[in-house]
């Protein structure tokens, strides 16, 4: 068997990082404070050693190849592995200087408990960067296996051998209305008749039926949704204007009262209280940087602001 040529620089898979983060080689050198031509010089010998583009030109960018989807999370886990090292001599206030974990989580955690996760790791890991990227229950432990997020926020999702996780509590339900010209004028609760009588806006991973439909089903109520959206950012631009109620996480409803001008009304009908839970791949663990934010977070939730889970 030949012996394999290990003399290899590591900043060129610094370069192969960086290209698959980035989307383009332009970001990529601003990144690395490289020129174009030195990150041009290094995908060239990626594709030699590899033997293969690696990365392919698209209308909005670089795209990876099946081979760089199989190299990233071994090209990753090598450098984490060397920068862990380095990171043995340098000071505990520069140890995670300029490392960055992702983080799952829907959006409406992002709006309540992005400000926060931020501001905790910048006092606990200075110099650790957190990413954020979208996932949700039904999809949470797939992007978790395919290394595409290092830890996970999510309620639930976690049921497999190959996945850790631990509760951080619960969660509950609140109402969000649009706030009258007067305040005054807005209602400290609306009734089961009233809930019902209005216009609803749900927002799902896909359908029109909910978790509310559910509950007012049991009851022998039914709902009117007009509109249905992905995503929790656009239900104030949905509801402003309108006399439509939305139904959603209390910690979000909350968040989006106070930057969005909604009111928030406690819920007319008993709704089911839901985990929360942090979840991650247990070898991730072996990342100091990821059993760090995973440290942080779990130690830290009981701190979140009171109102945030409902």
């Amino acid at each position: 068997m030949n012996e394999i040529d290990i003399g290899f620089d590591l900043n060129v898979l610094r370069v192969f990082e960086a290209l698959y983060e980035e989307g383009g080689a332009t970001r990529a050198a601003l990144r690395l404070s490289l020129t174009q031509s030195a990150v041009s010089a290094a995908l060239g010998r990626l594709r030699k050693v590899y033997g293969d583009p690696l990365f392919t030109r698209t209308g909005r960018g670089l795209a990876p190849t099946l081979r760089a989807q199989e190299l990233r999370p071994v090209i990753g886990e090598a450098l984490n592995k060397c920068r862990e090292s380095l990171a043995l001599g340098t000071s505990p206030s520069a140890r995670y200087q300029g490392r960055s974990v992702v983080l799952g989580l829907s959006d409406d955690f992002e709006i309540a408990m992005g400000p926060w996760l931020v501001q905790l790791l910048a006092q606990h890991a200075p110099g650790l960067r957190l990413a954020f990227r979208q996932t949700h229950s039904q999809i949470v432990a797939e992007m978790l296996m395919a290394r595409e997020v290092d830890l996970a926020i999510t309620a639930g999702g976690f049921a497999t051998r190959w996945l850790s996780h631990q509760a951080l509590g619960e969660g509950g339900y609140a109402c969000v209305v649009d706030a009258p010209a007067s305040r005054r004028k807005a209602p400290l609760r609306l009734t089961v008749e009233e809930y019902v009588a209005r216009d609803h806006v749900l927002i799902s991973s896909g359908g029109f039926i909910g978790v509310v439909d559910e509950v007012l089903a049991a009851l022998g109520h039914k709902r009117r949704v007009v509109a249905s959206t992905t995503h929790f950012a656009a239900l104030p631009y949905l509801l402003k204007g309108t006399q439509a109620v939305a139904t959603l996480p209390a910690h979000a409803a909350h968040a989006m009262a106070r930057l969005c001008g909604l009111v928030v009304l406690p819920c007319p009908v008993a709704m089911p209280r839901y985990a929360v839970e942090l979840g991650c791949r247990t070898d991730a663990l072996r990342d100091s940087a990821v059993a760090q934010v995973q440290s942080v977070v779990a130690g830290q939730w009981g701190n979140l602001p009171s109102l945030a889970m409902g």
